[in-house]
């Protein structure tokens, strides 16, 4: 018997594919965020730089700072608050 792979994108066949048409958009990549701006995860499977774990997907969130070319993200998971580090092709900003 082999043992079952438990990678990082174990089990995301259907959580994270997109449309042929979908896939690549400049605008996507060159995104400005601005510290305390509220923003949802939301991966987008044609990166996997920068790509936060599928369990923050749809997650609403505060950028904290810019690092680089990615952004410090302050997220709520069940009861705790956590950090995690995406890039803005990853991230879009949540409606006002």
């Amino acid at each position: 018997m082999v043992r079952a792979s438990k990678g990082f994108r174990s089990g995301t066949r259907r959580k994270l594919s997109k449309n042929f048409r979908n896939k690549f958009k400049p605008s996507d990549y060159l995104r400005e965020f601005l510290p305390e701006q509220k923003i949802i995860v939301n991966q987008n499977p044609a990166s996997q730089k920068g790509m936060p774990h599928i369990r923050y997907k749809g997650k609403t969130g505060t950028v904290l700072e810019k690092r680089g070319e990615s952004y410090l993200i302050s997220l709520k998971a069940g009861n705790k608050k956590i950090k995690v580090i995406a890039r803005p092709e990853h991230l879009k900003p949540a409606s006002k």
